[in-house]
């Protein structure tokens, strides 16, 4: 199998890391580069002293021109550069034939995406985005107790993100980065979309989306750095309003889930690793402690799904079609910001 690394930064060279984990020199790997910084990265985003990118991970193939990249038809590509030029890199890689990797959000815009979910499907291509939070056990708790009716009927969520972006990439510049830039599709809203995509996996598209924010910080970027969101849900056509906060700025970082419902409720806390669950007279059902948790593990497991469906064996867990409904969500709720209207999701 040959494999097109389309962009190495941070997220990229996870997921080469992860590659060759999984596969050894078993795959050929071939890279697309722009940036063409040299160093390697360690897994906790250090420069890794005295080391060389494509040494390190065996890349003998590099290219600055994506179509001379395709031109030797790779089986898949990871698409790893800013948001705002997924689309166009993930059309013409499916026309050359192309498996597709995207990382998330799947674009900054609608431009494009019915045509690559169309195209992807009469190619017979597969689309995967990368929603690692999907494979996380306490999500995924979450998620049985739900499908269980442990709390009944769920009547409100309240859900968090925040950690600081000068700390999100130590080893670069944080203004350079494409979430501290519009014209790379940077902003917290889609740079923390991981949220909103399981917030759709848990309770489907929302119908009213409204949000408050903007660039509050005196952080040096020209995006909004913080978000406060109110959705509109509807679960057994009862509506559930469901609040999402995002920031830049909170130190220590907080990712953290809360659902209510009228026979109990979740508290989710992911950096605690624990999902607790309250029964309908307030007392602590059941606690769910994640131990010896690495959060690479995450990425190993959507690579290996990614994998399987290349194969045939799985159905893609996070399909251009769901990617697109969460980027519909976030898109909503920038508009909302810009507009300070409430924006309605058919």
């Amino acid at each position: 199998m040959r494999i097109l690394m389309i962009g190495l930064g941070g997220i990229g060279q996870r997921h080469l890391r992860n590659i060759r984990t999984i596969f050894q020199e078993k795959v050929e790997v071939i890279a697309c580069r722009f940036r063409n910084r040299p160093e390697a990265l360690t897994d906790t985003l250090q420069i890794e002293p005295g080391s060389k990118l494509e040494d390190k991970y065996g890349i003998k193939t590099v290219f600055n021109d994506l179509d001379q990249a395709l031109s030797l038809r790779p089986d898949a590509a990871f698409i790893c550069n800013p948001s705002s030029r997924h689309i166009p890199t993930a059309l013409a890689c499916v026309r050359a034939g192309c498996h597709l990797f995207i990382e998330k959000p799947l674009s900054h815009d609608l431009n494009g995406v019915e045509e690559l979910i169309e195209l992807a499907g009469k190619e017979k291509r597969v689309g995967y985005v990368g929603y690692q939070m999907r494979f996380h056990p306490c999500l995924q708790r979450v998620r049985e107790l739900l499908e269980a009716s442990a709390i009944g009927q769920v009547l409100a969520v309240r859900a968090e993100v925040g950690e600081y972006l000068p700390a999100w990439h130590t080893y670069e510049d944080y203004r350079q980065m494409y979430a501290s830039r519009k014209e790379l599709g940077g902003g917290v809203i889609l740079s923390q979309i991981h949220e909103m995509d399981y917030l759709y996996w848990l309770f489907g598209l929302p119908r009213q989306v409204f949000a408050l924010g903007g660039h509050l910080s005196s952080l040096e970027v020209d995006v909004e750095d913080v978000a406060s969101i109110l959705m509109g849900f509807v679960a057994n056509e009862k509506p559930v309003p469901v609040h999402l906060q995002q920031d830049y700025v909170q130190r220590p970082p907080s990712r953290t889930l809360q659902i209510v419902g009228d026979s109990g409720n979740i508290r989710a806390n992911f950096h605690t690793l624990t999902v607790e669950h309250f029964d309908d007279s307030g007392q602590l059902a059941e606690t769910t402690t994640i131990a010896k948790f690495e959060r690479n593990q995450l990425f190993l497991d959507e690579l290996a799904h990614f994998f399987a469906c290349v194969e045939g064996k799985e159905e893609p867990l996070v399909s251009l079609r769901d990617s697109a409904q969460s980027l519909r969500m976030a898109l909503a709720a920038k508009e909302s910001l810009e507009t300070g209207k409430v924006m309605q999701l058919s």
